[in-house]
């Protein structure tokens, strides 16, 4: 039986893979990795209402599920998304009166929507995270705008600064895998897409892939001025997808 992870629900964003659509952000407990899943605008509204603890004046479609399923005796126990085929994740709701236990099949949408509401915990497996998840930098920052800011560290001459500088360069190194990661993720789907002959939906991948490769660009990182090892590899990470996206390395297939 294959590994299970336990998720929680990070929060939401707009789809650059679907026009209309949003990416639902589930996180790995006590871990790194982070997998997308794309909704609907309805789908969304209902786990963002969930998110805010807005309450609404009547109860929403998922809200009178549960309720429907409090009045019975039947709580929900757990969400497992168990495959990912084809782009799309398939779900099961595993519900207990105490006496007897019942699986259903649901839309992923659908079952962590009750699940934040159930406070029900929420499971993958292993191989999932690994073919879908990607890693992101999760260490304390400051935004402002496109420009990421180190938390401050002590003063060059303080003692523990060459710790805080190799803290850096491990900051500048994570958030480079990441990205690569990332980025590695959109460009093996492409190249499947093309495969499959599906260029429309590899078109589409295509433009998110240049899309997050130019926000890169954009992106400014205040590292520590005696970090310039960490700096050095930011910038020259900038330029290798500079480079590919003005055609002169053989990036992948177009």
């Amino acid at each position: 039986m294959d590994k299970r992870v336990r998720l929680y629900v990070l929060g939401l964003s707009i789809s650059q893979l679907q026009s209309g659509a949003y990416a639902l952000v589930l996180a790995e407990e006590n871990g790194p990795r982070r997998i997308p899943v794309v909704i609907g605008a309805a789908e969304a509204q209902a786990i963002a209402i969930s998110l805010e603890g807005i309450r609404t004046p009547r109860p929403l479609t998922h809200d009178l599920f549960v309720s429907f399923a409090h009045a019975f005796g039947v709580s929900l126990a757990e969400v497992y998304i168990y495959r990912f085929e084809d782009g799309i994740f398939s779900s099961e709701l595993t519900f207990t009166d105490g006496e007897r236990t019942i699986r259903i099949d649901a839309r992923t949408s659908d079952a962590i929507s009750i699940a934040m509401r159930t406070r029900a915990p929420i499971f993958t497996t292993e191989d999932i995270v690994q073919r879908t998840g990607f890693i992101i930098d999760d260490s304390p920052e400051e935004s402002e705008g496109r420009r990421l800011k180190r938390t401050e560290g002590p003063a060059e001459s303080a003692p523990g600064a060459d710790a805080d500088d190799n803290s850096t360069r491990n900051e500048s190194e994570s958030l480079i895998e990441g990205y690569s990661q990332y980025f590695g993720q959109l460009e093996k789907e492409l190249s499947e897409l093309i495969q499959s002959e599906k260029y429309e939906e590899a078109a589409q991948i295509s433009e998110s892939l240049d899309q997050a490769k130019r926000e890169v660009l954009e992106m400014e990182v205040d590292f520590a001025p005696e970090a310039t090892d960490a700096a050095d590899a930011w910038e020259t990470f900038k330029e290798k997808i500079r480079r590919e996206l003005n055609g002169e390395t053989d990036q992948r297939p177009i």
